[in-house]
């Protein structure tokens, strides 16, 4: 029988703390000298006012790193913990590495030269990766075709069906807590307002229904003019929203893009100029709305002025799927890892315009970047706040790209495709990083955990593939589900990931 050792005790754990944030213990294997490094950062490629430093190589572990770097920027007493990388490289040196081993030592560089370590702020949580299925529910009759948490925390989470109902599950005991009957064809998409205090959904009959989440009863009558089925459902950002009057943008497959006030009940106007399918809506923070087709082309509308304000072409077939940099926040607006909800409507939307500004605030100004998704096979990054123009093309992918999202940070973009692949870019200048390899059928979306640290993938192959985003390299392997995987969603708390498919199971996975 194999030893059981106790658990460390307040004390143990307490000193481990201590310990973790003192500096890293000299190794005697690192021979003297010294190094001079000179800290960029990797948002703006600048140094800024922060000195050349000459540090010995003995004492130049990450650790130390961190704590000069937050030394340098008057942040000792709110540290950030910083991820550091040499140069132009794509992996970041490991959390208990050193300079001397990492760089010096493989001859990547010499401790004659001055290095050059771009850094980048990691968040100050930690999401554990997904290990196990903590349930696996029945009760839809057909295939679940999409999946979303609340914003609010990862108890209540919402599927849709082809079986025409969507449900609310309690994640907590693994039950449902609601069945909403109403809709009379597949429901196609899902989505949570940004406050939590309603959710929509959308598909086949061409029908957008709003339901309380709290009740499961539906709220007024359902909002009719699409003339086909609806592609996807996108919350105008609470931010900018008009107090008890929130609005919500859903794309059809009729070629238009219709605004709704869902508390009254109708349609506040019609954004018409597409030539085909509308697959994907995104309302973005300065209130754009960005709308992908199967045209070929993205447009980019004025939610005020109800205008086009650009038509977005390069792509040379459909497009599939578009994500913009700020999603996450837009999606959780004044909900955080610290689950504290502000007590007063002002404050929460206060809070959530300052979370917006400093998710998209790059050298002072506010930065929106879009990634748009094709059959063509490639990705094209797009600042399209301020131009027409593609940042960058991303080429690799050897079949149509069904799916791209953003971290939460804003500093990655992952692609989903059906060359059985995941790959990674950087979400600044489109530079790829890794093809993440283990699925054997098409990937159908993708989603990464809120603090960026994690990607969660599931697959036509019936699994679910946890990646580590600092290595490339698989974290997890979850197996369970017994047919193709549809749909999937990482909580915002990071706690729990669900998922549905053709297997007609809700499966909830966690630590």
């Amino acid at each position: 029988m194999a030893t059981q050792f106790p658990p460390p005790s307040k004390r143990q754990k307490r000193e481990a703390t201590a310990k973790s944030s003192e500096q890293a213990d000299l190794t005697s294997t690192i021979p003297d000298g010294s190094i001079r490094i000179r800290f960029v950062d990797q948002t703006t490629g600048s140094s800024d006012t922060l000195p050349v430093l000459t540090v010995p190589l003995a004492q130049a572990t990450t650790t130390n790193l961190n704590i000069l770097l937050n030394e340098l920027k008057d942040q000792s007493d709110d540290r950030l913990p910083y991820r550091f990388y040499h140069s132009s490289a794509t992996q970041a040196l490991g959390d208990k590495e050193d300079v001397y081993h990492a760089l010096v030592r493989p001859g990547r560089v010499s401790s004659e030269e001055e290095v050059v370590l771009q850094y980048a702020p990691q968040a100050v949580f930690r999401v554990k990766a997904v290990s196990r299925c903590a349930a696996a529910v029945s009760g839809h009759g057909d295939n679940i075709l999409a999946v979303q948490f609340s914003p609010k925390n990862s108890s209540r989470m919402a599927s849709g069906s082809g079986d025409k109902t969507v449900r609310i599950w309690d994640c907590d005991t693994g039950t449902p807590a609601h069945t909403m009957k109403g809709h009379t064809g597949w429901v196609l998409a899902v989505s949570y307002s940004p406050d939590s205090s309603l959710l929509a959904s959308g598909g086949y009959d061409r029908e957008v229904r709003i339901w309380d989440p709290e009740t499961g009863k539906q709220v007024g009558r359902p909002l009719k003019g699409h003339t086909n089925f609806i592609t996807s459902l996108c919350w105008e950002p609470y931010h900018l929203q008009k107090p008890g009057r929130p609005r919500l943008a859903s794309s059809s497959k009729d070629g238009t893009v219709r605004v709704w006030d869902v508390i009254g009940g109708k349609m506040d106007f019609s954004l018409s100029g597409h030539k085909g399918n509308v697959t994907c809506v995104k309302w973005g923070g300065t209130g754009r709305i960005y709308t992908s087709s199967h045209d070929k082309t993205i447009k980019v509308w004025d939610s005020t002025t109800e205008t086009l304000v650009y038509t977005l072409s390069g792509h040379a077939h459909w497009v599939n799927h578009l994500a913009l940099s700020t999603d996450f926040v837009l999606r959780t607006s004044y909900h955080d890892h610290t689950g504290k909800v502000p007590a007063s409507a002002e404050e929460k939307l206060a809070k959530a315009k300052s979370r917006f500004e400093k998710a998209a605030t790059i050298n002072g100004e506010i930065v929106e970047r879009l990634a748009t998704a094709s059959e063509d096979c490639t990705i094209i990054l797009w600042k399209p706040l301020t131009s027409p123009s593609p940042i960058t093309r991303m080429t690799g992918h050897q079949k149509q790209i069904n799916y791209v999202t953003f971290s939460p940070d804003g500093t990655l973009l992952a692609s989903a495709a059906w060359d059985n692949h995941v790959k990674l870019w950087s979400a600044q200048d489109g530079k790829f990083l890794f093809t993440l390899r283990a699925h054997v059928g098409p990937v159908y979306v993708a989603c990464f955990s809120a603090d960026s640290r994690l990607l969660a993938s599931a697959s036509k192959d019936t699994t679910l593939k946890v990646w580590d985003m600092r290595t490339g390299k698989m974290k997890e392997d979850l197996p369970g589900h017994k047919d193709q995987v549809f749909a999937l969603d990482w909580s915002p708390d990071g706690v729990r990931v669900g998922s549905g498919g053709m297997d007609k199971q809700v499966r909830i996975w966690r630590n």
